[in-house]
């Protein structure tokens, strides 16, 4: 059996067709690659299959539950990274991806570090997005396929699929022809969002959205964040803004030329820049 895409996903119906058809079906059929599609709702307990809570903190929307994430994970043989990358057999070939309207560009750059692995878990957003914590645990990394909205993650899963079977060795028959496709700069360096939620792509002013957090309030150990539990909308809005701010500068640090940045701003993103500056120097 070749390379392995795993899928946890609310709608796993909606692939049905996508992998029934063309070079998908063909490297299915030919055992060059195998895709598993996961139910999320198969690991929820109660008679309404909930999947999602409110968010702390107030907010629009609905945040995907950690609890049903965290067993569809487990049934995949699936540790906390933590685990993964400490593990005596060296380091993962699996990789843990949420995508997310939050993550670094999907590229062809991307894909090609993919299509070394030997296995890749993709985690569809829904709704507001999906629990931090899952994202902290469990996820080596977050994938966005383009800046706009879409309603799932499933697309932007297709997508990856897609983009990385064609340069698992055998699947084009050509070997080497997946590798030297060729394709525009412009194209190479389109920012890639792949996004699960109804709202706005960036959040306010251009930037990337803040971390969501919903019950229970403390899951494997780590407690969602005192600000979000205390009431205080002020205070609330500044931590949001704040860790927007840091996401950006993180995984898109290309969107903050052109974002619309407050005098505040401005200030407290230099104050976040000369704290990366100074963790990066102290190792």
């Amino acid at each position: 059996m070749g390379m392995k895409f795993e899928i946890v996903t609310i709608f796993p119906g909606f692939f049905a067709s996508i992998f029934d058809h063309g070079i998908l079906r063909r490297a299915l059929a030919e055992n060059l690659i195998e895709v598993g599609v996961h139910d999320l709702r198969a690991f929820t307990h109660d008679r309404h299959r909930t999947l999602d809570d409110r968010p702390f903190g107030g907010g629009e929307g609905m945040v995907l539950k950690p609890e049903p994430l965290r067993e569809a994970l487990a049934s995949l043989g699936i540790e906390p990274k933590s685990a993964r990358q400490t593990g005596e057999d060296g380091p993962s070939r699996t990789c843990v991806i949420l995508l997310s309207a939050q993550g670094r560009p999907f590229t062809q750059a991307v894909a090609r570090e993919l299509a070394a692995l030997e296995r890749v878990v993709l985690i569809c957003g829904r709704y507001e997005g999906v629990d931090e914590r899952i994202n902290q645990l469990y996820c080596d990394q977050e994938l966005s396929i383009g800046d706009y909205v879409l309603s799932g993650g499933e697309l932007a899963a297709a997508v990856v699929v897609d983009a990385v079977m064609r340069l698992v060795p055998g699947v084009l028959g050509n070997e080497a022809s997946g590798e030297f496709e060729s394709f525009g700069v412009a194209d190479a360096e389109i920012a890639a969002d792949a996004e699960g939620v109804p709202r706005s792509q960036h959040g306010s002013g251009g930037l990337l959205d803040y971390p969501h957090y919903t019950r229970p309030a403390e899951f494997a150990g780590l407690r969602a964040p005192v600000v979000l539990l205390n009431g205080d909308h002020q205070q609330i809005r500044r931590w949001r803004r704040e860790q927007q701010l840091r996401k950006t500068l993180a995984n898109r640090p290309d969107l903050l030329e052109r974002a619309n940045l407050s005098s505040e701003d401005r200030k407290l993103l230099e104050s976040i820049r000369q704290e990366t500056a100074q963790r990066d120097l102290n190792g």
